[in-house]
């Protein structure tokens, strides 16, 4: 059964495709805030929006010839795109190594290996992680997904992730959309998505702010330039930086205090969103949006990935016995 599945899924323009689209939901927080666009990327098959990613940068260096069944595929991750890789790698016949830092939450260490993948943890934060990972699959001859710097991330996002939007909200056409930024992809590609529709979209880029809750967790703790905040530091994405350089006043970098996402994701939780605090942070700053543009504005925000990484986190410390 593996043996068969493996060559119907590793053969060239036969791979499951992208996946079904996510639900698009209007979240509304008080009468005066009006409502929120949410696309709940928590319910992609590996549980966040980095399955977006994942498949599309491997079914393009499939397709290119760079990566074929029984190769190993390798990537500097926090957590949710090497799970997201990890998935991707066993349906397609891959090898994958993730290389993590050593303050991931072990959930998501757990979740790798599950689906087949070795775990690396490296010391010394993202940046580190990056040039690790980086040597080695230069010195072994492996693909790198290079998240990071990988235009097909963002691109993932402009073809698929933007367009089901529109075709899913009200009007469809956006105003404001809103996101956290690690490697930026996910903010980028959708902003595009949405120039290229025609809609005149302001992006803004949601920074958490108070250094405590996100700790090297690059995917989720947005911008963080400073040692308060440990993550994406100045220049380590290209993606966010090629595009910011470019975007001028059409993107704002916007402050939330972290206890605030904190209670955000708490609220999330208690109507029924099963996030991380991630999703916290990107309705904190919707909200944000809401009452600067007014509550006809059609703000969009995604709620990138679910709970269950983040029970040894600090979010859920007051539920812990």
């Amino acid at each position: 059964m593996t043996n068969a599945s493996t060559r119907v899924l590793g053969t060239a323009g036969r791979f499951i495709r992208q996946v079904p689209p996510t639900p698009l939901v209007p979240v509304r927080v008080d009468d005066d805030c009006g409502e929120i666009w949410c696309k709940l990327e928590f319910m992609n098959p590996s549980g966040s929006t980095k399955d977006r990613i994942a498949r599309h940068i491997l079914e393009k260096a499939w397709r290119r010839g760079e990566v074929k069944a029984g190769d190993t595929v390798v990537e500097a991750s926090s957590g949710s795109t090497s799970i997201a890789l990890a998935l991707a790698c066993a349906q397609m016949g891959l090898k994958f190594v993730a290389y993590i830092p050593d303050t991931a939450t072990a959930e998501r260490g757990l979740m790798m290996r599950a689906y087949g993948a070795e775990v690396v943890r490296v010391s010394g934060g993202m940046a580190e992680v990056m040039r690790v990972a980086a040597e080695t699959a230069a010195e072994r001859g492996w693909f790198a997904a290079r998240q990071f710097a990988n235009p097909d991330n963002a691109e993932a996002h402009r073809l698929a992730t933007g367009p089901e939007i529109l075709a899913q909200m009200e009007g469809g056409c956006v105003d404001v959309v809103v996101s956290g930024v690690g490697t930026g992809g996910t903010l980028r590609g959708l902003w595009e998505a949405f120039e290229e529709a025609g809609c005149e979209a302001r992006a803004v880029a949601a920074i958490p702010c108070g250094g405590r809750i996100y700790g090297d967790n690059v995917e989720c703790c947005s911008l963080a330039f400073s040692k308060e905040v440990p993550g994406v530091v100045e220049g380590l994405s290209e993606l966010y930086a090629d595009w910011s350089g470019r975007m001028g006043s059409r993107l704002e970098e916007w402050r939330v205090a972290e206890e605030d996402c904190l209670a955000w994701t708490r609220w999330l939780w208690k109507r029924g969103f099963p996030v991380g605090p991630s999703s916290g942070l990107n309705l904190a700053a919707a909200i944000d949006a809401k009452r600067r543009y007014g509550a006809d504005a059609q703000v969009v925000t995604v709620f990138p990935d679910r709970m269950e990484r983040y029970f040894s986190h600090r979010v859920f410390e007051d539920m812990r016995d």
